[in-house]
């Protein structure tokens, strides 16, 4: 879709759409939360938007986010080719339905299901990662309930154990669905769920372990292997089939590609689903996440529908209904654009790139860094000085200053003391934007730095001894002579004046 830059005659100059605006919105501002009486040009309604919009952050230089902010142009104009297209209409847009099939077969091949060639692999696309959590929980629980239901047991208090660094997407699912959440709590230096203490919290009642190939705090891949072979011999101790999640939001689609010697996904037997976020590493943009089950036998039938709305049998399990295509699309484009060779490549330069900011910020010296080398493409570090920990925020706004969007925050529960702050490592944010960052990053530290060397202060006095001399003026007036001036100085006790740079809610100190 392209815009058109010929304004018609009254919208030609920037005070005629301001003149819109203020009748719209400032005379009347009740307008911004109710539909407006009248009408108003199109162009003008582009332009109020437009400039609105402009305040918001750049999404290239929002290195808080897992999501993809930049897609080539052939693939952009895809998506505006299928924004029209409601992706439930299987019966009226095959062919759409087909690439969404293609997706998911690609995907469990790439993780490794037990499916023959021809054989169509069982898995759905969804609007993110959450969804897919969420469709993949219920599976498990389902699953639970029918087997104790058979063997005439209680099946009202299902739980699920994973650690205390899930994302909150897993307590969304325990609480809308009923199921007890058991955290593994994390300690100070290992950030991620211990898979000893998850199989010793198993119980009858746990529908499933979930653990975190990327952990969105420090993208550390939890040890899946250890985790399957201790579940395995507590299942064959205790008769129980505790079955494993893998939430792959954000590994799903790096380790494949650069760890593939790691075994995590479904060649562990008691992998029974895996999810993974197409708009992450997946490389498109914000709207698309799969979840892939191990076989048929692993979805219970009952939680599928059939539906016969536009003519033709419909099978669907999903939490939404109605959404565009344009995201199965974009996934589709990349899987056929960059192949295993091109997604690769991509990995690689992301992990050069958060190798080069990571050695960036261990000379700066002031930094401890709690990211691991391997596991996601990005650097999560923290202050050396334990004192200086709440420096973090101070850090994080002051960035903001040059357009970087860069999160503080405090680790998960047992570990909340200890703060950091996370750079992810995109596609687009190369190594030029790397060498920015780093320059920016040092310019606030020299700003923040409560060692800073102060500022000497020293006092002038100027001591004027006037002369008056009476003249002969008719007015009795005189003449005033400075004959000299004594200038006397000392040199005060010296003081920082530039301590720091920022207040949360405050006022910007420290002017020069």
């Amino acid at each position: 879709m392209v815009l058109s830059t010929v304004q018609p005659p009254e919208l030609r100059s920037s005070s005629t759409v301001d003149s819109i605006f203020a009748s719209r919105y400032v005379q009347d501002p009740v307008p911004r939360y109710k539909m407006a009486e009248s009408s108003i040009p199109k162009e003008a309604a582009y332009q109020i938007i437009h400039d609105e919009l402009l305040l918001d952050g750049n999404p290239r230089l929002n290195l808080a986010s897992f999501v993809t902010t930049w897609m080539e142009p052939e693939c952009d104009q895809l998506i505006l080719e299928g924004m029209n297209k409601n992706y439930v209409d299987m019966d009226e847009y095959p062919i759409t339905t087909e690439l969404q099939n293609r997706c998911v077969n690609i995907i469990a091949h790439l993780f490794n299901a037990p499916v023959n060639e021809n054989e169509a692999a069982v898995g759905v696309g969804t609007v993110g990662s959450s969804e897919a959590i969420m469709l993949a929980g219920l599976a498990f629980k389902k699953k639970w309930q029918n087997k104790r239901k058979a063997e005439g047991k209680s099946w009202d208090k299902p739980n699920i154990v994973t650690g205390s660094n899930v994302q909150v997407c897993w307590e969304k699912f325990a609480r809308y669905f009923e199921v007890e959440l058991k955290e593994v709590k994390v300690v100070e230096g290992y950030y991620v769920m211990d898979p000893i203490k998850a199989v010793e919290m198993v119980d009858e009642n746990t529908i499933c372990v979930a653990a975190i190939l990327g952990s969105t705090y420090n993208g550390e891949f939890e040890d899946v292997k250890l985790l399957n072979d201790l579940l395995e011999q507590k299942n064959k101790t205790t008769g129980w089939d505790t079955p494993i999640h893998v939430d792959a939001a954000s590994g799903g689609f790096v380790a494949p590609f650069l760890y593939p010697e790691l075994v995590w996904d479904f060649r562990l037997p008691l992998v029974k689903s895996i999810n993974v976020s197409g708009h992450k590493y997946g490389l498109v943009y914000a709207g698309v996440g799969w979840v892939i089950w191990r076989s048929k036998e692993d979805l219970p039938e009952e939680l599928i529908f059939h539906i016969n709305y536009l003519g033709a049998d419909q099978p669907t399990f999903t939490l939404n209904f109605s959404k565009g295509s344009s995201q199965i699309i974009a996934q589709y484009y990349q899987f056929l654009r960059m192949g295993f060779e091109g997604y690769k490549n991509v990995m690689k330069n992301c992990m050069e790139s958060a190798r080069q900011l990571r050695q960036g910020l261990e000379k700066t010296g002031c930094f401890d860094i709690v990211s691991k080398e391997k596991g996601l493409p990005l650097v999560a570090f923290a202050f050396k000085d334990k004192a200086k920990q709440g420096l973090a925020y101070k850090l994080s706004k002051a960035l903001r200053h040059y357009g970087w969007i860069i999160p503080a925050y405090n680790m998960p529960p047992n570990a909340e003391h200890v703060i950091i702050l996370r750079v992810v490592v995109r596609e687009d944010f190369g190594r030029q934007l790397v060498e920015k960052l780093l320059s920016h990053l040092r310019i606030v530290l020299d700003e923040l730095d409560d060692d800073a060397p102060p500022v000497p202060k020293i006092t002038f006095t100027i001591d004027l001894q006037p002369n008056v001399i009476k003249g002969e003026h008719d007015d009795g007036g005189g003449v005033l002579h400075v004959p000299g001036a004594s200038v006397y100085w000392k040199q005060e006790k010296a003081e920082t004046v530039h301590k720091e740079i920022l207040l949360v809610d405050e006022k910007t100190k420290g002017i020069c």
